[in-house]
C-alpha cells in the first residue's frame, strides 16, 4: 500500500490541454460581433452577426471535433513510439564451410563425368551431335581442357585450401564449358556437313535404329555390318570423329547380335 501511494503522489499533474484554435475562432465570431453591435447601438448589425454565426456554427463545431480527434491520435502514436524498441539488426550469414563446398563440387563433377561418358559411349548421340565429339570445334576444345583440369585436381578426400578451392573453381568451369559446348553442338548438328555426308550420317542412324529394334537376327546383323562399314568411311574422311568408347560399344552391340553358337555332338 505504501509503494502504491508513493507512486500515486509521485505522479506529476497532467498539463491542461490548450484551447484549440478553432474554439477561439468560434468565440471571436460569436462574441465580438454581438458586443460591437450593442456598443454601437445598431440592432440590425447584431441580428446580421447572429445570423452569420448560426450559419457557420456547424462548420466550426465539426472542425473543432476533427482537430481534437487528430490531436488525440497523435498523442497515442507518440506514446506507442516511445514505448517501442528499435528492431535488432539482422546477423550476417555465416560463410559456407569450405569442406562442404568441396563435397558439393565433387558430386557435381561426378554427375558431369557420367553425362560425358554416356555421350561418348552412345554412337547415336555422337552422330546426332558430332560437334560435341570434335575438338576442332572451339567450344568442345574449351570443355575438354576444363574437364582435364578439374580431373587433375580431383582427390579422394578434402585436400584443404588452396587445393580444395582450386578444384571447386575448376569443377564449376568444367560445368559451364560443358553446357556451352552442348548448346553449340545442338545448334550446329549436321549443318557443317555436305549434303552427301549428311545423307550418309542419316543413313547410318537408320541402320543402327533397325539393328537395335529388329527382332530378326539376319536383319540386325546386316544392319550392324553396313553401319560399321559406313562409319569407318566417315571416320577415315574426317567427317565424324567417333570416340573409342562409342566404337567399342558399337562392336559389343554387333557381337551381341550374333546368334548363340550351337553345340556340336
Amino acid at each position: 500500500m505504501r509503494r502504491r501511494s508513493a507512486r500515486m503522489y509521485s505522479r506529476q499533474p497532467r498539463r491542461p490541454t490548450p484551447l484549440p484554435p478553432l474554439l477561439l475562432l468560434i468565440f471571436v465570431v460569436m462574441v465580438v460581433p454581438a458586443v460591437g453591435s450593442i456598443g454601437a447601438g445598431f440592432i440590425g448589425i447584431a441580428i446580421a452577426g447572429a445570423f452569420i454565426t448560426a450559419m457557420i456554427m456547424p462548420v466550426l463545431v465539426v472542425g473543432a471535433g476533427v482537430y481534437a480527434v487528430n490531436q488525440r491520435q497523435r498523442r497515442r502514436a507518440l506514446r506507442r513510439g516511445a514505448a517501442g524498441t528499435a528492431p535488432l539488426p539482422a546477423r550476417p550469414a555465416a560463410p559456407p564451410r569450405p569442406d562442404l563446398v568441396w563435397v558439393a563440387a565433387r558430386q557435381r563433377f561426378y554427375a558431369l563425368r557420367g553425362e560425358y561418358a554416356a555421350f561418348e559411349c552412345d554412337t547415336m548421340q555422337v552422330l546426332r551431335l558430332p560437334a560435341l565429339a570434335d575438338v576442332s570445334v572451339p567450344s568442345t576444345a574449351r570443355f575438354v581442357d576444363a574437364f582435364a583440369e578439374a580431373q587433375a585436381l580431383e582427390t579422394d578426400a578434402y585436400p584443404h585450401d588452396p587445393h580444395g578451392a582450386q578444384f571447386v573453381a575448376a569443377a564449376d568451369k568444367a560445368e559451364r564449358a560443358w553446357r556451352a559446348a552442348r548448346d553449340a553442338a545442338e545448334r550446329i548438328r549436321l549443318s557443317g556437313l555436305s549434303p552427301a555426308e549428311r545423307g550418309t550420317v542419316e543413313r547410318v542412324i537408320k541402320l543402327l535404329t533397325t539393328a537395335r529394334d529388329s527382332d530378326s537376327d539376319p536383319e540386325r546383323l546386316a544392319a550392324y555390318a553396313r553401319a560399321r562399314s559406313e562409319l569407318a568411311k566417315l571416320d577415315r574422311a574426317g567427317v565424324i570423329h567417333l570416340p573409342r568408347t562409342a566404337q567399342a560399344a558399337l562392336d559389343n552391340a554387333a557381337q551381341g547380335a550374333l546368334p548363340p553358337a550351337r553345340e556340336t555332338a
